[in-house]
């Protein structure tokens, strides 16, 4: 007996897959019923189309959904661009729930912060003609995505916007977050502050670092060895923290560009961390179980994540309404190691 003949033999015969027509024929209705049923045709009677679902039980039918796309002209699918994946990501998450809260699926791909992996992720996916694209920027320029915009693509930006075109964004509020850890700082009793985040080329290293420094300057302080930006990695964290630390007049508190600067942070000063302020910003999983706990100014990952599928679905649905960059508060959560006093 040939493979192929093996195949086909007995048992081993491929179920073949029930189609629109197998339903029809067993629900004793038309095609078109079927396929208005399946579509959620409300005009569709409740016995008629409960005799219809209970056929497409029966048989374990299951829509083609690549043919339902190709005849709606959409593909159910949105792609979201994300500095890293391996890390929790809770805007993200909020993306994902948002999105199958309206039938769409995300298609996710990771930067690694480098420009030209976000080329490449991002343009993969106007390829694969997803329905639109959440993206979370590195590089400054995106003039790659121009035609694609004038195209009828939407692109939502999120944490930071996009260089070089006009595209819908959803950011935090930055400078507030930063000044709301810096008074929360000086109401302990700190008046020698230092700021270490993330490099300055990233919008949000920038907003949060000049918000820094605005602070500092409205509160008579010294910005002399008070801020270190950089890239977020073990030799730099060790530098900016003997600066800050060291010498005659020692800062007596940090604030932390974001959660990775943090927790880099935190890992070098090990026990140590108990001896000098520290308000991060971006909350993270853990933070609360700190000693002291972790005090941060939180965004609001939920809102960020349901405010930038709403822009994305504005935006498929009129593609010349006015662009539009949301900016979302931010909290800012005392548990302890913001209120450190100095020492």
């Amino acid at each position: 007996m040939t493979e192929r003949t093996a195949a086909h033999a007995g048992g081993n015969q491929r179920r073949k897959r029930p189609t629109m027509l197998d339903v029809a024929r067993e629900a004793g209705v038309a095609l078109r019923t079927v396929s208005r049923v399946v579509n959620n045709d409300p005009t569709v009677g409740p016995e008629l189309a409960a005799r219809i679902r209970q056929a497409i039980l029966a048989l374990d039918y299951a829509p083609d959904e690549q043919a339902r796309q190709l005849r709606r002209g959409v593909s159910g699918i949105i792609g979201a661009a994300v500095r890293n994946l391996s890390d929790a990501h809770p805007v993200l998450s909020s993306v994902d729930r948002t999105a199958r809260e309206n039938r769409m699926t995300v298609l996710a791909m990771s930067t690694e912060d480098e420009e030209q992996r976000e080329r490449d992720a991002v343009l993969s996916m106007c390829r694969r003609r997803v329905d639109g694209i959440i993206m979370e920027p590195i590089s400054t320029n995106h003039q790659y995505l121009a035609s694609e915009i004038e195209s009828g693509m939407p692109v939502v930006a999120v944490d930071r916007p996009t260089g070089g075109v006009a595209a819908d964004a959803v950011l935090s509020d930055n400078a507030a977050g930063i000044g709301l850890g810096f008074r929360h700082l000086v109401l302990h009793g700190h008046q020698r502050i230092a700021y270490i985040g993330d490099q300055e080329r990233v919008f949000t290293g920038r907003e949060r670092a000049a918000a820094f420094r605005a602070c500092t300057a409205a509160n008579g302080g010294t910005l002399e060895g008070r801020v270190h930006t950089g890239v977020i990695e073990p030799a730099f964290i060790a530098a900016a923290l003997a600066a800050t630390l060291g010498g005659d007049l020692p800062a007596t508190a940090l604030i932390t560009g974001n959660a990775q600067t943090t927790i880099e942070v935190l890992r070098q000063l090990g026990s140590a961390a108990g001896d000098v302020a520290i308000v991060g910003f971006d909350d993270f999983l853990l933070a609360d179980l700190l000693r002291p706990g972790l005090t941060v100014v939180a965004q609001d990952s939920a809102t960020i994540g349901r405010t930038a599928i709403e822009l994305l679905l504005a935006r498929a649905a009129d593609h010349s309404r006015p662009v539009q960059t949301v900016t979302v508060p931010v909290e800012l959560i005392a548990r302890g190691s913001g209120e450190l006093p100095p020492r």
